[in-house]
């Protein structure tokens, strides 16, 4: 065992002397109370230690005890419904040990010790098994949890049983005398391993138009939500958390408002997947660091999420994982940085920021997974990030939006005009129309791309005449560019503004989607021909269809399609005013 005393204290970093033999990233205990830490600078025989608890109370002299092992999380069954902190404690069991604020030094299992789970085999003895390979299942909820022979574990199964089992306990055995338990521990920041990448070209559904059919995100991709304050970064993310086609979703608040994270604590349990009918937290994991929490924690918190997120794709599962926010993460890293006494970077933070970013947003992607029976899975990321005063210019949002493929850029003066998701259409974009175009044309349209793109032909040239509008007045524009104006409103209000609190619209079925925006480019159209043939645009706007389209939210989609046609009926019965 590697012993050492702590020679130096600076918040939530310390000096530890006489750890000779120490490694990178190894986790300390340190103290009377065991405080846990792990080393992140090594000179000689003294180690710079980030600590993950509050060092109120260290003194010099200290006794440091390296456990010579990485920060690690524990991946069984018990996983989904939890909720942890940012090392992996289950908070109720911290709230059962310490009460409403955790206690300094207290370690719990991530996983239950005591519970048994109905182990079923899905290997026989005598067959050959190496990492990533199947040997059984575990009914978790509605979620089949797969027992994997961990990495870099081969050989040939000697005794399998079905019985139920404690995490602890051996499901399976191999010829070498090998145990796979129904759990097994991986360091965080390692990713897990895979046989091959794939191409993103499967979109994750989350019900929400505006990301669905304008900006889609690909299974397996990443995309960021950067917005200032009250511009509804939680609430969306919150929404994709409820809504998205995945199978598991990993939800970090990280630094992250405690009422907010309540908010989402109290929530969760009691929503109803739209899909399964079932409850949502029963497919969920939540990892809670609020900013009252220790700032360290705040920065593993990213990596034990992920990791989670990992564990479940290497089972063939679709994972969603929402960050928020990595602003707050970057922060953490800032102000380790700063005791570190590193070189600043831009606006003070380290000059690896960039790094970091992209180690953590390329653990994303569609991937086979490791073992002979040829699985798929994803991991999907999606990052809000938190400018000051909503500076898009900041070193967090610029160099996340180097690495992402879908940028959903929140826009304060649309967030002031109620307008949510408030989403802004001219500086959002999507690098992944190519890679799902031919899902969507197969499975929703093959006029998908044609409307998007012509949807957002019309939004761009809404901009442009806005500038004539403010300088003329609306009624010094000819009757076509008025039609363009009222369409794009239409656009606005009738479409992408979607309610994540109505019964309703909070979800919306990619199907309904398609013909809302069909509705409104159709009417568009009937609109621009009335006009060319000499009707005016207030005639057309007076018509009661057109108020009925803007109730079109409420309707199904056999409605919305004979909206379409009695529109087109009542702008060809329209007469030229004389």
């Amino acid at each position: 065992m590697i012993t050492g005393t702590v020679s130096r204290i600076s918040g939530p970093v310390l000096l530890a002397r006489g750890i000779k033999g120490s490694k990178m990233y190894d986790v300390v205990h340190v103290g009377a109370d065991e405080l846990r830490g792990e080393i992140i600078r090594l000179e000689g025989e003294t180690a710079v230690v980030q600590m993950y608890e509050d060092t109120t109370g260290l003194k010099i002299g200290e006794k440091v005890v390296n456990t010579e092992r990485p920060l690690s999380v524990e991946l069984g069954p018990g996983l989904i419904s939890s909720i942890y902190d940012g090392i992996q404690r289950p908070l109720t069991a911290l709230f059962g040990k310490s009460g409403d604020f955790i206690s300094r030094g207290i370690s719990v299992p991530g996983l239950d010790r005591d519970k048994k789970w109905a182990f079923r085999p899905a290997a026989k003895a005598g067959d050959k098994v190496g990492p990533g390979d199947v040997v059984g299942t575990v009914e978790e909820y509605h979620i089949e949890h797969r027992i994997m022979v961990p990495p870099g574990i081969a050989g040939t199964i000697k005794e399998i049983r079905e019985a139920d089992l404690r995490v602890e306990e051996a499901a399976c055995t191999l010829e070498d005398g090998t145990e796979i338990r129904l759990m097994h521990t991986w360091p965080v920041r390692k990713g897990r391993p895979y046989r091959t990448k794939m191409d993103s070209a499967l979109p994750l559904i989350t019900g929400q138009r505006v990301f669905d059919l304008i900006f889609p995100v690909a299974k397996g991709g990443t995309a960021m939500i950067p917005g200032g304050f009250g511009t509804g970064k939680t609430v969306s993310e919150q929404t994709l958390a409820k809504w998205s086609d995945t199978q598991i979703v990993v939800y970090i608040g990280c630094g992250e408002r405690g009422n907010e994270m309540t908010d989402v604590l109290t929530e969760f349990p009691e929503l109803v997947d739209p899909r399964t009918k079932l409850p949502l937290i029963q497919r969920t994991i939540m990892i809670a660091n609020t900013s009252n929490m220790p700032v360290a924690a705040r920065e593993a918190s990213i990596y034990t999420g992920i990791t989670m997120a990992e564990y479940f794709r290497d089972m063939g599962y679709d994972v969603a994982l929402m960050a928020d926010s990595t602003s707050r993460w970057g922060e953490a890293l800032r102000e380790v940085s700063g005791r570190l006494e590193e070189m600043p970077g831009e606006e003070g933070y380290p000059a690896y920021l960039p790094t970091r970013l992209s180690a953590f947003y390329e653990r994303a992607g569609r991937v086979v997974c490791a073992g002979s029976d040829r699985r798929t899975g994803s991991v999907t990321v999606v990052g809000a990030v938190s400018p000051p005063g909503g500076d898009f210019s900041e070193p967090i949002t610029q160099n996340t939006l180097r690495i992402v493929g879908t940028f959903w850029a929140l826009d304060t003066s649309l967030a002031y005009r109620r307008h949510f998701p408030s989403v802004n259409w001219i500086k959002s974009y999507s690098l992944y129309l190519d890679g799902v175009q031919d899902w969507y044309l197969q499975h929703v349209s093959d006029e998908w791309r044609a409307l998007r793109d012509r949807t957002m032909y019309l939004l761009q040239k809404e901009v442009e005449l806005q500038e004539i509008v403010q300088l003329v007045g609306p009624d010094a524009l000819p009757e076509g560019e008025k039609a363009i104006l009222e369409a794009t409103r239409m656009i606005r209000e009738d479409f992408l503004q979607q309610s994540a609190y109505s019964d309703v619209d909070s979800f919306c079925p990619l199907e309904k989607q398609y013909w809302m925006l069909k509705a409104i480019i159709a009417f568009y159209e009937g609109m621009s021909a009335a006009v060319n043939r000499g009707i005016m645009v207030r005639q057309i706007t007076g018509l009661p269809v057109k108020e009925e389209i803007g109730r079109m939210k409420e309707a199904d989609v056999a409605k919305i399609k004979g909206l379409i046609a009695e529109a087109d009926q009542r702008i060809a019965a329209l007469e030229v005013e004389k």
